[in-house]
């Protein structure tokens, strides 16, 4: 599926399946901590920082684990991923793409609104 194609999809769905009070608080700290670390990432790998490197794949996996976990608790969840490669893209789409858009748009504040009921 093309990348623009992807993204829409994924940003139609975002309100459907993040509506849990406690996923839309985890994704708040998760998310950032995710994109630090997969930026950390890039950093250390182009100046051989080896430790630094396995230092930010462990939080970008916990920060990954700690968002799946709480998206067990959602009523609706995402469409399963069709395969590795999907699963990289989307993943970088949410963390770099659609969370930081839901958020800064309303729609988390929003979507936390109407959790709290």
């Amino acid at each position: 599926m093309p990348l623009v194609q992807l993204v829409k999809r994924q940003w139609l769905d975002y309100v459907r399946t993040h509506r849990s009070r406690r996923n839309l608080l985890v994704h708040l700290a998760a998310v950032p901590a995710f994109v630090a670390a997969n930026t950390a990432l890039v950093v250390a790998l182009l100046l051989g920082m080896w430790i630094a490197a396995t230092l930010s794949l462990a939080v970008m996996a916990a920060s990954l684990a700690w968002q799946g976990r709480c998206h067990r608790g959602e009523r609706e969840r995402p469409e399963p991923f069709s395969g590795p490669a999907e699963a990289v893209v989307r993943i970088l789409l949410e963390q770099w793409v659609t969370f930081p858009r839901f958020a800064f748009s309303g729609g988390w504040t929003r979507a936390l609104r109407e959790a709290s009921r």
